[in-house]
């Protein structure tokens, strides 16, 4: 009897987890990255930050201090 009253109640455990706190973009991606273990990743996503750094530091008054390193 106790197994068909479970199944008439409505799962809850996804309203709970939606009421918490959020967590935020990048510690969720560091959440993904470890649960689905693509440890991999990692040195693609820094080589494409850092590519995005001075793509934006060669914009302004930092550029001339960029161009030495090529």
């Amino acid at each position: 009897m106790s197994n068909e009253n479970k199944k008439d109640e409505p799962d809850n455990s996804f309203i709970k987890n939606s009421e918490g706190e959020q967590p935020g973009l990048v510690a969720e991606f560091i959440g993904f990255l470890a649960t689905n273990k693509k440890y991999w990743m990692i040195p693609i996503l820094i080589v494409l930050l850092i590519l995005g750094a001075l793509i934006l530091l060669g914009g302004t008054s930092v550029a001339p201090f960029i161009y030495p390193f090529f």
